[in-house]
């Protein structure tokens, strides 16, 4: 029997992931369709680095919907294709190339956290379990049957980095164990509207990580850890400035809401009920960890000491 044949559109350690694991359950790819890695993303392989390796072409895709691209694949007539982490939403003509379907990986226990960044959506919203989802792709985004999916306990500390490693080694998995049912029609097909409603989050936007003192410590503390290292981090702005928040921790120690309180070894910020600790703040590009840093940075945005 001849190995089935596949089209991959991927980025981010999560499609490197799952690339791998298309290569280990015999899948020919012909081609890569990715992304030029960002200086701000060397934290991880990109797929093209996997692809160069096993001497699948490899394409950037500034325009992936483009005529030519839709003509290139068409002519790999593929068994599959495949977006794993995808930046655009891919048209309905291209679902209709591949022989056997074509396959979106998503990361959230579908129907829930559709649309965009969900593993910074499932830990600003404070959830204990998300997962990640193998579907059927529709014009619709995350929309389709569930072929599989594999369930991702959240600690309690997690983080988007480490967050996402663990989508990226349960994706690899899910798509090496999915690849036969999916080529002999054995595998189950699950209809989203029969797992309950669905929610969508769109794309964050740098707003969304700022911190208000309205929030609770654990409002704050989830809105840290969601976009700490390497992403962006959250941030406190006043009419004096901005600094990152790039880590801290809840603690039961008491600080008055919207001021810091300095202690021999570490400073404290108060929320609406109950207080971080902070670890490392940034200004300016330079990183901040030393208490008295801190403190002078904090009443460098006026904010007052309590």
């Amino acid at each position: 029997m001849p190995r089935p044949t596949a089209v991959v559109c991927a980025y981010s350690s999560v499609g490197t992931s799952a690339l791998q694991g298309l290569l280990e359950a015999g899948v020919e790819v012909k081609a890569l369709y990715t992304y030029a890695q960002g200086a701000d993303e060397q934290w991880f392989t990109p797929p093209a680095v996997v692809a160069g390796a096993h001497g699948i072409p490899v394409h950037m895709a500034p325009a992936f919907n483009a005529d030519e691209v839709f003509e290139a694949i068409r002519a790999h007539r593929p068994d599959f294709l495949f977006s794993f982490y995808f930046r655009e939403m891919i048209q309905a003509r291209f679902l209709e190339i591949p022989r056997l379907g074509a396959y979106n990986l998503h990361g959230s226990l579908l129907p829930k956290y559709r649309g965009r960044a969900p593993i910074n959506w499932v830990l600003v919203k404070g959830e204990s379990e998300t997962g990640i989802t193998l579907h059927a792709m529709t014009p619709k985004p995350d929309d389709g049957h569930i072929l599989a999916q594999a369930r991702l306990p959240i600690d309690w500390d997690e983080t988007a980095l480490s967050l996402t490693q663990k989508a990226a080694d349960a994706g690899r998995g899910l798509v090496r164990e999915a690849i036969p049912g999916l080529v002999d029609g054995s595998l189950p097909r699950i209809d989203q509207k029969t797992l309950g409603p669905s929610t969508y989050f769109g794309g964050r936007k740098p707003v969304d990580s700022r911190l208000d003192f309205a929030m609770t410590a654990q409002e704050a503390f989830n809105q840290i850890r969601a976009v700490a290292d390497p992403w962006p981090n959250a941030f406190l702005e006043t009419a004096e400035g901005s600094a990152k928040v790039a880590w801290a921790l809840p603690t039961d120690l008491p600080c008055p809401q919207g001021r810091f309180l300095a202690l021999r070894d570490g400073v404290l910020l108060g929320f609406a009920d109950g207080a971080l600790r902070l670890h490392t703040l940034k200004v300016e590009g330079a990183r901040l960890e030393r208490p008295s840093e801190q403190a002078n940075a904090l009443r460098a945005l006026g904010i007052s000491e309590g």
